[in-house]
């Protein structure tokens, strides 16, 4: 069902967001939420994953919880599977989850190769798992991928190598897959710029005395929210982004790569 009055509406579609518990995947959940969509919130505790759709529920919407270890293929296949069975469809799927693994910057050449592959895994093989998962469901009726990114993906990342480099990958793939998948799936991306989730503020230390947007140089004058990267996503799910694939969208306030 599509609201041809309002192209950016959401309704009656069915919506998967990975690491949708806390922080920028909660906020994409209830900014999906907002704009029509049933959600799917995954992420690796259950009891996280129902406090959100409390308030998937409480917009009006249907929601699903689901544990799911996102470096996992089987829990990956088992997420979409159970997004079919028990909500009836599948339109959009957010590949979220990702981060630091341990919470710490390092310099590439500090980086123990074990935490390397976790950074990896966590970043980039769970994006192409959760991809191919949802493509090949939606291979009939069509859909939209997005891939959650990193301003740190455009190339210079001090002491972030490991981090900024599985984001760049992530970038790669959207455009190759945007290719593989069309004209049915649209893929794309969002790269947020320094939004003080929990993650954000343990692997990074910034002064007291003077605000952190300041310290970074954000044109815009101030950090990032959750719900600004979750209204980018919602833009790109929907109707009024039909002809936008292959792309990634910088929502960072005007920053570049530190």
């Amino acid at each position: 069902m599509t609201d041809h009055d309002n192209p950016y509406s959401l309704a009656g579609k069915i919506a998967v967001v990975t690491g949708g518990s806390k922080g920028i995947g909660r906020g994409i959940c209830l900014c999906l939420a907002r704009a029509g969509a049933d959600v799917v919130v995954s992420a690796r505790t259950q009891t996280d994953v129902e406090a959100v759709c409390a308030e998937v529920r409480a917009l009006g919407r249907r929601a699903l919880g689901v544990a799911a270890d996102v470096t996992k293929s089987e829990e990956i296949d088992a997420l979409a599977e159970r997004t079919l069975s028990e909500l009836g469809g599948l339109d959009i799927w957010v590949n979220n989850a990702g981060g630091l693994p341990d919470a710490t910057p390092r310099y590439l050449t500090k980086t123990p190769e074990d935490r390397f592959d976790a950074q990896i895994d966590l970043n980039l093989k769970a994006v192409y798992l959760g991809c191919v998962a949802a493509a090949t469901r939606m291979k009939a009726s069509g859909g939209s991928i997005i891939n959650i990114s990193s301003t740190s993906s455009l190339g210079f990342s001090l002491k972030n190598g490991p981090y900024g480099a599985s984001k760049a990958a992530v970038n790669s793939l959207t455009r190759t897959l945007s290719r593989e998948a069309a004209p049915k799936i649209r893929v794309n991306g969002v790269a947020p710029g320094p939004i003080p989730t929990e993650n954000f503020m343990e692997s990074t230390s910034f002064r007291e005395d003077k605000p952190i947007a300041d310290q970074i140089g954000v044109p815009l004058g101030r950090l990032g929210t959750p719900e600004d990267i979750g209204h980018a996503v919602v833009y790109l799910a929907s109707d009024a982004a039909g002809w936008v694939t292959g792309q990634t969208l910088f929502v960072n306030g005007g920053t570049a790569a530190q």
